[in-house]
């Protein structure tokens, strides 16, 4: 039954097959949050594991817990926990993520005096393990909405779902998390509403994104990656349209760099070489291949040195 009075914070827990993985403990930074005027959305997204048993287990009646009748897709299946949240805001806790149990908490003292369309913690990446690789602090507090997408390109804050909080409504007047490709669709968002609404920026790391074997891009699918890039470069431009010549100048160089990464590991040297031309073309060639491919190179040697050292 529902509570008349809506929650401030939903936390949406997307899943498929995670149950005797990460899910567990994606659930349980979610109900042992500080602040405790919250509901936590799990859709099951046709699991064929024991997800059910595993979210009834935690015995929390703030959770609600949906199985869908057919695999919807990741995309879908994201946006039905926004569709179901009632609180102010939103949180999409990805069922292999984290939060910090203030993370919440820290974000609504952060928002007492405003009303903006998303608020940005920092965030450290951890391995499948929970052993942090390493952590970034948001450090674009008070800046423009243009020194905030220069900032992303010079990687002065970290974007993840798990260390945003999303204006429900605002959200879902935007058509949810989505882009051409829904590669990029997360930043497509942050960056459509900090720019009508504005954003809160929070230094402190209060969420984890697991690095694992599962979630790292499927480098097959590199053209999807560049054609949402572009997309994600048009927006960009868009809700800054003054600043559109040195975003989309830094974003070429950003976003071509980024997409060499991704095919850097196709095995197959024919495939990899048609892939680097295919980047290099579709970024106006702003940055060459063969120079990535020697300051990858050279980055490695020095890795190998320091170890050795």
């Amino acid at each position: 039954m529902l509570h008349l009075v809506p929650p401030v914070v939903s936390i949406g827990i997307p899943t498929y097959n995670r149950a005797n993985s990460y899910l567990k403990y994606a659930l349980g930074c979610a109900v042992r949050q500080t602040f405790q005027d919250i509901e936590i959305i799990v859709s099951d997204n046709c699991s064929p594991d024991n997800t059910e048993s595993i979210v009834k287990e935690v015995g929390d009646p703030r959770i609600r817990y949906y199985r869908q009748k057919e695999n919807i897709g990741p995309v879908h299946n994201r946006n039905f926990c926004l569709e179901q949240a009632r609180g102010k805001y939103f949180v999409l806790l990805l069922d292999d993520d984290l939060i910090d149990e203030d993370f919440v908490a820290t974000c609504m003292d952060a928002v007492k005096h405003n009303d903006p369309g998303v608020i940005l913690t920092g965030v450290r990446e951890i391995d499948s393990g929970g052993n942090v690789l390493s952590a970034s602090h948001n450090t674009v507090g008070g800046c423009t909405t243009v020194d905030f997408i220069l900032g992303w390109f010079n990687r002065k804050l970290p974007l993840y779902l798990c260390s945003t909080v999303f204006n429900t409504e605002r959200l879902k007047q935007l058509g949810g998390i989505r882009s051409k490709a829904n590669k990029y669709d997360d930043v497509v968002a942050y960056v459509q509403l900090a720019a009508k609404y504005g954003r809160v920026d929070i230094f402190d790391v209060k969420a984890s994104f697991r690095r694992h074997s599962s979630n790292i891009g499927d480098d097959a699918h590199y053209s999807e990656w560049c054609e949402d890039s572009l997309y994600l470069l048009d927006v960009m431009c868009d809700v800054v349209p003054e600043h559109a010549t040195v975003i989309r100048e830094r974003g070429m160089s950003y976003f071509c760099n980024r997409n060499y990464n991704r095919v850097s590991e196709i095995r197959s040297l024919p495939k990899r070489v048609h892939a680097y031309l295919t980047v290099y073309r579709m970024f106006n060639r702003s940055c060459s291949p063969v120079q990535f491919v020697c300051m990858r190179n050279i980055s490695r040697i020095r890795r190998f040195l320091k170890r050795k050292l």
